[in-house]
This record gives structure tokens, sequence and C-alpha cells, in this order.
């Protein structure tokens, strides 16, 4: 339960500010606009027909380098942006799932999708993005990683680090556990150019890619407003 404003005001003892929300329910969401939430965690269970896909997908070698594209609000992914093997209709309607959710609750016009194919973590080293709230969802291999802020020296993300990896720069110590999310969960990211969030923002990474285990398969979404 997050802290309301009066319980942070009055109590002489506070607890911390809760900083991520996990939960199954997609209508909990909605948390991601409570004061102190940089993170919501929806688990979800691994879709077997999408999963078989993306697997005959990478065996055939058609899943190419993924795309991106705008969706207006309303309207459903092109089909012809992934390979036409059996089960990609379910990948549409989960898609037109998410973008929805997310643009019912931003209030956008539209969203942009871009499906990542991953060999290589995209962004290795832990970090907080200039946006505003994100999306993500990995389809095949591992989910995004986070960490809360309790006991994290912000100073040293980025070049703050001084070139140093992430586990001995000073960003975090052992009291910090590294979270991760499986298959299919959604995050959502409140970032830094949210309003009321400088100098905040949802500390995350991508996680690192087992070569034998092939490449992940990232969907982001953005809120574009016209």
């Amino acid at each position: 339960m997050s802290i309301n404003a009066s319980e942070e005001t009055h109590s002489t003892n506070q607890a911390p500010q809760q900083y991520a929300w996990t939960t199954t329910q997609p209508g909990e969401l909605i948390h991601i606009f409570d004061p102190g939430i940089q993170l919501v965690h929806w688990q979800r269970r691994e879709d077997q027909v999408i999963k078989t896909y993306f697997e005959q997908a990478m065996a055939s070698d058609v899943v190419g380098s993924g795309f991106r594209t705008v969706i207006r609000i309303g309207d459903r992914l092109k089909p012809n942006f992934l390979p036409d093997l059996p089960g990609r209709e379910f990948i549409v309607d989960d898609i037109f799932l998410l973008s929805n959710i997310y643009s019912e609750l931003l209030g956008c016009d539209a969203v942009g999708l871009r499906m990542e194919v991953l060999g290589s973590p995209m962004c290795p080293r832990f970090h907080v993005d200039r946006t505003g709230i994100r999306l993500a969802c990995a389809y095949r291999g591992s989910g995004t990683e986070w960490i809360d802020d309790e006991w994290v020296d912000r100073s040293k993300l980025g070049s703050g680090s001084g070139g140093l990896p992430d586990e001995v720069s000073g960003l975090f110590d052992h009291r910090t556990a590294v979270e991760a999310a499986a298959p299919f969960d959604v995050i959502l990211f409140k970032d830094s150019l949210w309003q009321g969030n400088d100098g905040r923002g949802a500390i995350h990474r991508s996680p690192a890619v087992v070569p034998e285990n092939g490449s992940r398969i990232l969907v982001v979404i953005d809120a574009i407003w016209n």
C-alpha cells in the first residue's frame, strides 16, 4: 500500500516510501501514478502459443532485427510486421491489449511501439530513462532488471560511476537486491521527465543475454500526443 500525504507529513517514525508495486491484476497498473511509485510490475503467465511462435521464428531465422511503428488508438498492429507463422494473430492481439491498456492510462492519442531482437544487452548498466512513463515486455528471454533506490547513490549513475561496473562503483551495496521481470511480465517505468519526478525515476538495466539461449525479444511502448 502506498503512503498517503498525511502519513508522510505527521509520522514521527516514517517507513521508507514504496518504490515498486507488484501485481497480477492489470487494473493495479494505475499505481504508477502514486507519487512515490517508480515502477509497476504486472506478473503474467507465459502464452505458450506466442512462445512457440518466436521459437519457430528464431529457428527459421525469419525474425529479423525487429521494427518500429506508430499505432493510433483503437488500431491494431499490421500483421506484416511479423513473420507469417502460426500464432502470429496471438501476438497482434496481445500488442493490441498492451497498447490499449497503456493508452488508457496515459490518455495519449497514439503509441510508439518497437520490437527489439537483442543478441546482447541493449542497456547493460543501471540507468534512468529521460522519458515519461514507458512500458516494456519481454516475449523471449529474461525481462528487465531493476533496483530499489533506498540504498542507492544516484550520483553514481552514468558518468558518475567513473567507468566502474555498477557492482563496485558505489551505486549500491549488499543491502540492494536486483529484481527481474519474467518473460511476458509487463513493467511500467516512471522516468525522470514525468511531471514532479525530476531527480528520481526507475533505475533499471537490460539483463545479460546467454548466447546459447538465443536472442531476447523485447516490446517497448511510449506515449505520443498530437
